[in-house]
């Protein structure tokens, strides 16, 4: 199955709902990702059990997790790339350093 997904040419974001997403560290191994998915679903089922139990407690210790993971992945926190680029995320694409490959891609 295709990547519904564009990427930018670079690989560092995808776009989803005309925004910039940050993509997944390349430079983890298939073990070490696979690692952070998995922590990374079962923070966002935590998330889920604690609305259900209306526990906010439980909320805020889920939600660290999933912020933990989506760090440890590259997808929030620090960048991955080293050249010194900013951090683009939740931009839309127009809008963003990748206007000209966008507005190309969007034709």
């Amino acid at each position: 199955m295709a990547n519904p997904y564009p990427h930018t040419p670079d690989g560092r974001y995808f776009i989803a709902k005309n925004r910039l997403w940050r993509c997944t560290d390349p430079r983890l191994s298939e073990d070490e990702r696979q690692t952070h998915v998995n922590a990374l679903m079962d923070a966002r089922r935590a998330v889920k059990r604690a609305k259900n139990q209306d526990n906010d407690e439980a909320l805020r210790k889920a939600r660290e997790r999933v912020q933990a993971a989506k760090e440890a992945l590259g997808e929030r926190g620090p960048v991955w790339w080293e050249d010194g680029a900013p951090d683009e995320t939740g931009k839309a694409p127009h809008n963003s350093s990748y206007a000209a490959w966008w507005k190309q891609h969007d034709a």
